[in-house]
């Protein structure tokens, strides 16, 4: 590549940012990466109706904590800004006048009650309307008008917006990376708003003006613009500017694999769609995020990689160094996604297990009130027993409680199968043993008790399920000569005596 890649990720501030937005910019972030260029972070904030407070600050945050951070963008100049289009207003209509001159944009007078009136009609019956070459004389505009009328309103102060002419009787030959060649009939595109009578320009004026002028060489997005990708290749060639090079990501599904995922879908199945918790004042509802529910940041890249990307080998694990060395927009699929949450679930248990036992034990006693005063040395010890068993920091309180205090509740079945006839005379005879056993460790404890075991003729299950129902209060757990070496002699016998006063 000649040209120094750089690509944007372009969000609009209308809410929390969704997780098909995570992976539209980690997709992004991954190309830049490999090719050396930068990773810009836009914010298309022209639509003012729909601007929601703190959305803007919610985005640059879930970003950071995905760990895909942006070169350029909002606080982080590259000499392309300013980053929000807001700030870049005054730029826009020097372009929609450029094209109204070329005569491939026209001023449109007509009120929105008007056209409303017009598109009834033609519901009536049974057809669409559509405002492009087949009508536009017909209606309220500079090109029906003459040059007397159109200034006569323009000095008047009448509400216009500026319309694209779309060409007539042309076939369009498009190209994408993901989809391939895209044959488009310009006689079916309508006339698309590109200066609103706010002031404001639309998406598509401003987002073709600012690529350009930002240097975008490759525009990286959601499969749901690929019904503008005709328009703006029409502006990029009345322009007479060089158009990037287009990429459109394929839709991440719902879990049943029908429909696009919405935020809906996870308050409705349980799961979280956002990064984090994002709480919509509107709605006055709370929407779960994947930090706030345990996920770590890095099992989520590796889980969203896969919605649309393949690496085209077995390998599953990939730290984002090496997502950077392989991804390629050619392995990009064109079929949607399923968001399956298990999957999620899966890659965030191996990312537990590669995370170091100081750092979960970190965490889990931040996370427990009930471990405030307890050594972090010994959380950690705690830990690198369980966490093979775990898939969240939140699992560890479950799997490990024992440890820190008694069982004050026994699960029923455990304790229906576990307390037999005769149980009392092992658990003594048990306490004995432990009492005895002056080098309390591991090693002794196994010994010990196995081989007083081997030495009876005595089924293991007979002695080993009680002994753990007493430790742990239920018939799962870690290996159980680890959990008396953990809690002590003084404890382990105090455990056991309490369930000989049950029998």
């Amino acid at each position: 590549m000649t040209k120094k890649v750089r690509v944007r990720f372009a969000p609009s501030p209308t809410g929390p940012l969704h997780i098909g937005g995570v992976r539209t910019a980690l997709f992004n972030y991954l190309f830049a990466k490999k090719h050396g260029g930068d990773f810009v972070l836009r914010i298309e904030d022209t639509d003012q109706n729909r601007f929601v407070e703190g959305a803007e600050k919610y985005i640059i945050e879930a970003l950071e904590w995905c760990g895909i951070p942006f070169d350029e963008g909002v606080g982080k100049d590259g000499g392309f800004g300013p980053y929000r289009q807001s700030e870049r207003k005054h730029l826009y209509k020097q372009y929609a006048d450029q094209l109204i001159e070329k005569g491939d944009a026209y001023y449109a007078f007509d009120t929105a009650e008007s056209l409303d009136a017009i598109r009834k009609e033609l519901e009536a019956e049974k057809k669409t309307f559509i405002y492009n070459w087949h009508n536009r004389l017909a209606l309220s505009n500079s090109l029906s008008l003459s040059a007397e009328e159109v200034n006569a309103k323009l000095d008047a102060g009448k509400p216009y917006v500026i319309r694209y002419k779309s060409p007539q009787d042309e076939t369009l030959h498009l190209k994408d990376v993901v989809r391939g060649d895209v044959k488009i009939d310009t006689n079916i595109l309508d006339d698309k708003v590109l200066y609103k009578s706010d002031g404001m320009p639309t998406y598509h004026l401003a987002n073709i003006v600012d690529d350009h002028l930002m240097e975008i060489t490759h525009v990286i997005r959601g499969e749901e613009w690929l019904p503008s990708l005709a328009l703006h290749y029409l502006l990029y060639r009345s322009f007479e500017w060089e158009a990037p090079i287009f990429a459109h990501l394929p839709l991440i599904l719902k879990p049943t694999g029908k429909g696009k995922l919405s935020k809906r879908d996870g308050a409705k199945f349980g799961f979280p769609v956002f990064p984090s918790e994002w709480h919509d004042k509107k709605e006055d509802q709370l929407y779960m995020g994947f930090k706030d529910e345990g996920y770590f940041s890095d099992a989520l890249i590796n889980f969203l990689v896969f919605l649309g990307w393949n690496p085209g080998t077995e390998q599953e694990m990939f730290s984002l160094d090496e997502l950077v060395q392989e991804f390629e927009l050619e392995r990009i699929i064109k079929r949607g996604a399923r968001f399956d949450i298990k999957k999620a679930d899966w890659f965030n248990q191996q990312y537990m297990q590669l995370k170091s036992n100081e750092s979960l034990a970190i965490a889990f006693k931040e996370s427990r009130s009930e471990l405030a005063d307890i050594d972090v040395n010994y959380i950690e010890m705690v830990v690198e027993l369980i966490k093979e068993r775990a898939s969240f920091t939140k699992d560890l309180w479950n799997l490990s409680h024992f440890f820190f205090a008694a069982p004050t509740e026994f699960d029923p079945k455990a304790q229906k199968k576990a307390l037999k006839e005769g149980t009392g005379d092992i658990l003594n005879k048990l306490v004995e043993i432990i009492n005895a056993t002056d080098d309390y460790s591991v090693e002794s404890l196994q010994t010990n008790i196995k081989g007083w075991i081997t030495s009876n003729e005595i089924g293991f299950g007979k002695v080993m399920q009680p002994l753990r129902f007493a430790l742990a209060g239920a018939l799962s757990g870690p290996d159980l000569f680890q959990i008396m070496f953990m809690i002590g002699k003084q404890e382990t016998i105090k455990r056991i005596e309490k369930v000989i006063e049950m029998l």
